[in-house]
């Protein structure tokens, strides 16, 4: 019999029959063995504890593993007991940031020869089967170490390789535990585990990892399946339990940059009692301001008034969980938006240069040339511009340089000039786009409106069973809804009661829309019927249109009309309801 017991210095001493040679070896040593032991007729050699006792007993033809491994806090995570092992390999996957100072460059010199030497980052994978001994998943560990030979395509994302022993009665992998040893955090995108009878497994993580000098705890990744409480594995259940605890917090302490916990607190930050009467705000909650929460901060109070927090304005006023932080592509995008946003103090300047009447844009072309040519602003403008100093410097620079502005073009537009023009678009964009939550199943028909009908007109939608039947490929609306085939993009209510005051406003044009959508068994969603709509008049009590698919040029442009009311509609509750 072999037993293996830590002492209180993170060694084991090791007792064997005599014939045996037995290796005691930590994954943390690197090869490196702080004592040797001998024993009459065998010998024991004995690693640092710093995560994985591995010990090898060979004695004639038998040869035996065992292995104990435990976390930095020196409890025991699993131990096991195999005949033989298996090469596995774990491929890390980091992305870099974008934008670095030299002192960020030089550092990451420094932690790629870390990562390289095996120093930087330490893997543990935990397997979904229980050991016995410690009755938690199995585990193995294994340093970060060496980039792969196959560089990334991608300059910002850096590939590394761990490699593992693993005995053959490991199972699966369900969790990983990765700790950070560098100075700084690094974003995971993701590690896949090869060498498993499953085929490769997958552990998206796309996540900041904190340093170890910030936070002991290491993270754990969970690999791409989803369970049921009832079914998760039983090596992993316990993991899951702690990092929902990790996540939820215990309502005490001040949060840091690095935290991602999910605890909530009422606004009770929003004013400045210290600095003047003027400036105090009320807290935000129960029956007189029942708001929703915000994530806790955890500063102290203010002096002058207990219910209240203090506040910071720099670096971060605001604490968001680290995942949830804007990541640097969107604060590029701000820095460059915010330039953009300020264009709208030219919006006069910019419509007296491109046109002397009151429409800006006489046809499609006119966009065009925003995003292809630019436009110049005239001496007198550039003179106003650089005044009244709207941009500042920087805009001042940019408009001095050829006096001219020019738009990007969007992504949609580059690909397909034209995307915006197809229904396949318009109904994606009604998904996907800025506003994708209003799309609904239609789930009773006919569609009704639930205005006041004697200020608004009849409450039934002038879209008929016959109209859309046309376009179900012999499917009936009844058959439709139950199948959860139709859809609609439904403003009618919510834009009617403000359509005449749009509508008097110059040059202004809208309707009330409502748009019905169907998914077809090619897997599309398909807009088959629009419904534009004005307030009753006494010589009409109805006014709504219904436009479909056109068959003629004229019918065409139609319907690519309605379709940009109904974008115009999106867009406005949009910013005005949902956003707001």
């Amino acid at each position: 019999m072999l037993t293996a017991q830590p002492s209180s210095t993170g060694n084991s001493d090791l007792s064997a029959a005599a014939g045996f040679t037995a290796a005691i070896g930590g994954a943390g040593t690197n090869g490196r063995l702080s004592r040797t032991t001998q024993v009459p007729g065998f010998q024991t050699r004995v690693g640092k504890n710093r995560g994985l006792v591995r010990a090898v007993i060979s004695g004639g033809d038998n040869k035996t593993v065992v292995e104990t491994s435990k976390d930095y806090n020196g409890s025991v995570l699993s131990s096991s007991s195999r005949g033989g092992v298996r090469d596995v390999k774990a491929v890390i996957t980091i992305r870099k940031k974008m934008k670095e100072k030299i002192s960020d460059k030089i550092e990451d010199q420094w932690e790629g020869f870390i990562n390289g030497i095996g120093q930087g980052i330490l893997i543990q994978l935990i397997s979904e089967e229980i050991d016995p001994v410690t009755n938690s998943g199995k585990c193995v560990e294994s340093y970060v170490r060496g980039w792969l030979p196959k560089p990334s395509s991608h300059p910002h994302i850096i590939e590394y390789a761990a490699n593992f022993k693993v005995p053959h009665d490991f199972g699966c992998p369900g969790a990983i535990y990765i700790t950070n040893f560098h100075s700084k955090e690094f974003h995971l995108m993701e590690i896949v585990v090869h060498g498993f009878n499953e085929g490769p497994v997958f552990f998206p993580a796309d996540t900041w990892i904190h340093s170890r000098k910030d936070n002991p705890q290491s993270r754990i990744i969970f690999k791409n399946q989803a369970y049921l409480p009832s079914q998760t594995p039983p090596g992993i259940k316990d993991l899951r339990h702690e990092d929902l605890r990790c996540i939820r917090g215990n309502g005490k302490g001040e949060r840091k940059l690095h935290d991602r916990i999910y605890d909530f607190a009422t606004y009770n930050d929003l004013g400045k009692p210290d600095k003047s009467e003027d400036l105090a705000r009320p807290v935000l909650s129960g029956e007189n301001w029942p708001y929703p929460r915000r994530c806790r901060t955890g500063r102290p109070p203010t002096k002058k008034d207990p219910n209240s927090e203090s506040r910071i304005e720099k670096p971060h006023p605001v604490y968001v969980p680290r995942d949830e932080a804007f990541e640097e592509i969107k604060q590029n995008t701000f820095t460059a938006g915010r330039l953009k946003a300020l264009l709208h103090n030219l919006l006069p300047l910019i419509a007296s240069t491109l046109s002397s009447s009151d429409i800006p844009f006489n046809c499609f072309s006119d966009i065009d040339k925003l995003y292809n040519d630019g436009f110049v602003l005239k001496d007198d403008d550039q003179k106003e511009v650089n005044e009244k100093q709207f941009l500042g410097k920087l805009m001042e620079r940019v408009l001095t340089a050829g006096q001219k502005l020019k738009y990007d073009i969007p992504d949609i537009i580059k690909r397909d000039r034209f995307a915006w023009l197809r229904d396949n678009e318009f109904s994606r964009q009604a998904l996907v786009g800025v506003n994708p939550v209003n799309i609904e199943l239609l789930r009773e028909f006919p569609i009704l409106s639930k205005l006041d009908p004697a200020v608004y007109g009849p409450p039934e939608s002038a879209i008929t069973k016959d109209l859309i039947e046309q376009e179900l490929n012999g499917m009936s609306v009844k058959e439709a809804i139950e199948n959860k085939r139709l859809f609609i993009l439904d403003y009618h209510d919510m834009l009617l009661p403000f359509i005449e005051k749009m509508n008097s406003l110059p040059g202004r044009k809208a309707y009330a829309s409502r748009t019905v959508f169907f998914y077809n068994r090619a897997g599309f969603l398909k807009p088959i019927a629009i419904e534009l709509s004005l307030p009753p008049t006494p010589s009409s009590s109805m006014n709504k249109r219904i436009y479909t698919h056109g068959h003629d040029a004229t019918t065409h442009w139609i319907w690519k009309l309605a379709k940009a009311h109904v974008c115009s509609n999106d867009a406005g509750v949009h910013q005005l309801v949902n956003h707001w």
